[in-house]
Parts: structure tokens; C-alpha cells; sequence
């Protein structure tokens, strides 16, 4: 298993660098757009549609709607994912309770626009948009400091976790999860931002508000990972594909992200941070 994992990972990340880092903005849409099309794929099965052909014309429905968004303020869409990532916490925290509201396999798709959509809404708000901050301009850092977020904050939540993690998080989704785990994460996430902002020879307000943008993003990526095994428990089912030998399918690698871009986004473009770009 851990050479099939690492196999994989091998093949795979000259690809994912190669597509977030060194296409233009059209380049990175495509790319970014066929990642989240075959997340849809995916999550289409954890919807509940068994039908190959079902699982597919969901997929394409979700490039379609993506497609449709090019030329849509960002930063409406932004908003309803903060939105709907408040109604996520109140889901999850009530699980079992409340799936008869939303286990149908509609609602359940439905669900799966929201998540996937604005979480390519705002890796490509990062990409096109005008940044700054301290003495940084590059947006291809900026993607790569929230990618950093949620892989500290994981980082971070395994030690703590396995460390001091007796109380469970959400035992009824993640038996995994602990609170330890939760505040390890958010610790590690506030120390990275804190020597990033060192570097970039950031003032103290600058640094704040970074410290704070990112303890947000990182504590909305736990919710992320929790959405997706909500729905992974309640579909009967232990991976979102078999994808990705080794490490399952492409949703169970950036359900975290799919949380936290869209609302690191939205957070740094309030801070007058990010103003919207071009394609």
C-alpha cells in the first residue's frame, strides 16, 4: 500500500505543479475546471447516483455550470460559500439527526455544487486577482500559502492528535477526530502565518489579520474533511472513488480545500487585499 502511494503521488505531482503553477489564468481555469469536473464525478456516486452514465452527465452538468460562472462576480459566489459552509457546521454537528432533510439523492447533489463550485470560483479569484501584501505580489504564492494552510493545519491536528487526542471531535462522522487535533492544527496554522508574515516583512496590523485570516481558513478546512465523511457515512462507502491508487479518489484529497479556498478568498478580498483580475 505505501509503495502505491507513493507511486502515485510520484506521477501526480509534477502534474498538479505543473497545472497551478505554470499555466496562465485560461490555462489554470481549464485545468483547476477539469480537477473539480472529476471531484463531481465523484461526488456524484456519493449522491447517490450508482448509474456510470448518471455519474457522468453530473460531471458534465458541473463544467457546464463552471463555464457559465467566467464571466460572474467572484465575489457574490464567495458569500453564499460562506453561507453555506455555516449551514455545513450545523449539519454535521447534529449528524445522524437532520439526514432525512437532506439524504435524497437531489438534495444530496445539490450539495455537491456548493462545495465544488465556489471552491473553483476562488482558486481562480487568487489566480486572476490584483494581491498584495507586506512586500509580496505574487498570486501564485498566495495559492500556494492556503494549500500550506490546510496541509499545516493537518500536519499539526495528527500530532496533536495523537498526542492529547481522548475527546473526540465528532464521533458520530470522524471517530478519528479529536479536539486535540482541532487546536494542534490551529496552533501550527497560526505560527506558519506568523513566520510568513515575517518574511514578507509585514506590519503588526498586516500580521494580525493574516494570523487571523488564517486560523478562519484552517478551522473551515476540519469542516471540509467532516462534510465529506459525513457523506461517505451516510452513502455506505469508505472512498469517494478509487481514482488515485493508493489514496483514494480526488475528493478525498482536497475535501479540505474545497472549505477553505473559497473563504480564505473571500476573507483577504474584504481586507482589500485582492481586487478582481482578468483572465
Amino acid at each position: 500500500m505505501l509503495k502505491t502511494r507513493i507511486i502515485t503521488a510520484l506521477i501526480l505531482a509534477p502534474i498538479a505543479i505543473g497545472g497551478i503553477f505554470f499555466l496562465p489564468p485560461l490555462g489554470f481555469a481549464l485545468f483547476t475546471g477539469a480537477i473539480i469536473t472529476v471531484g463531481a464525478w465523484e461526488w456524484a456516486n456519493m449522491s447517490g447516483i450508482g448509474n456510470p452514465a448518471g455519474r457522468v452527465g453530473y460531471a458534465l452538468a458541473t463544467a457546464v455550470i463552471l463555464y457559465g460562472l467566467l464571466n460572474v462576480p467572484f465575489v457574490a459566489v464567495l458569500w453564499l460559500a460562506l453561507l453555506w459552509w455555516c449551514v455545513c457546521f450545523l449539519l454535521v454537528r447534529s449528524y445522524p439527526a437532520g439526514s432525512d432533510k437532506w439524504g435524497s439523492l437531489p438534495a444530496r447533489a445539490v450539495m455537491g455544487l456548493f462545495v465544488l463550485v465556489p471552491a473553483w470560483v476562488g482558486l481562480n479569484h487568487l489566480r486572476t486577482g490584483g494581491f498584495q501584501f507586506g512586500d509580496s505580489t505574487n498570486n501564485l504564492l498566495l495559492i500556494l500559502y492556503v494549500f500550506c494552510v490546510v496541509w499545516v493545519a493537518d500536519i499539526g491536528a495528527y500530532f496533536a492528535g495523537r498526542a492529547f487526542g481522548k475527546a473526540k471531535l465528532a464521533p458520530r462522522v470522524s471517530p478519528g477526530k479529536s479536539w486535540a487535533g482541532v487546536w494542534g492544527g490551529l496552533v501550527a496554522v497560526g505560527v506558519f502565518a506568523l513566520v510568513v508574515s515575517f518574511l514578507a516583512s509585514a506590519g503588526l496590523a498586516q500580521t494580525m489579520l493574516l494570523i487571523v485570516a488564517s486560523l478562519a481558513t484552517g478551522l473551515v478546512s476540519v469542516l471540509g474533511d467532516l462534510l465529506e465523511s459525513m457523506l461517505k457515512r451516510h452513502r455506505g462507502i469508505k472512498d469517494s472513488s478509487q481514482l488515485l491508487p493508493g489514496h483514494g479518489g480526488i475528493m478525498d484529497r482536497i475535501d479540505s480545500l474545497t472549505a477553505a479556498i473559497p473563504v480564505f478568498a473571500l476573507i483577504i478580498t474584504q481586507l482589500g487585499w485582492l481586487t478582481t483580475g482578468h483572465w
